[in-house]
């Protein structure tokens, strides 16, 4: 099976119509004030409301403990499923029952694969750990544990992954899915043609291979 390719960070309908063009399974939108992929939920709507049926939309939350506001957020942007990263998490009964829950986890020093069984998500996101930072980090980390981790779930790995290395990522792992955001971009929240280009052809090639 083809690996997804989810482009994340999406701040520009260009960016999104290219990523789309070349591939992309899903698009993510970054609803963490603090982050510079950071896109206003309106604005991400009016993106949203240009993709062709079948690109799934997902909104991407930090450090949030208000399922009331998430689901809000959600609604406003019209986004089809919900990322959700630590240490903070709102309960996802209630207002956000609805959505697909993708659950995002660093892994660091300490990791240990088989916890991911305790967890309830649709899939899981493996991101390199970083003490300062929640996801963008430009960081990889083992990808023996993401391998372990498929019993657990569906994985999509993120983390530092770019053109030059999705290839051997994927050759190790077998994912589900890839997600990438600076490692395709000049500037954060602006996507490059050229890197969106090859990182497609590096994973389209690691799959005929496989």
């Amino acid at each position: 099976m083809p690996t997804r390719v989810k482009i994340c960070g999406i701040a520009r309908l260009e960016d999104a119509r290219l990523a789309v063009e070349l591939g992309a399974a899903a698009l993510g939108f970054n609803f963490f004030p603090p982050s510079p992929r950071f896109i206003e939920p309106r604005r991400a709507a009016e993106i949203i409301r240009e993709l062709p049926p079948f690109v799934a939309s997902v909104g991407v939350f930090a450090d949030e403990d208000d399922q009331e506001h998430v689901a809000r957020v959600a609604r406003e942007a019209g986004v089809a499923a919900v990322q959700l990263r630590g240490p903070k998490l709102p309960a996802t009964s209630g207002a956000l029952a609805t959505y697909p829950l993708i659950l995002a986890v660093a892994v660091g020093e300490g990791f240990k694969p088989e916890e991911l069984g305790q967890l309830k998500a649709r899939a899981f996101l493996l991101d390199a750990f970083d003490a300062n930072l929640l996801g963008g980090t430009g960081k990889t980390f083992d990808w023996r544990l993401a391998r372990d981790a498929k019993r657990y779930g569906s994985i999509i790995l993120a983390g530092g992954l770019t053109p030059e290395n999705v290839g051997q990522a994927i050759r190790e792992v077998r994912p589900f899915a890839v997600d990438v955001a600076s490692g395709v971009e000049c500037a954060p929240g602006v996507k490059d043609a050229a890197k969106l280009r090859a990182f497609f052809g590096a994973v389209a090639e690691a799959d005929r291979e496989g």
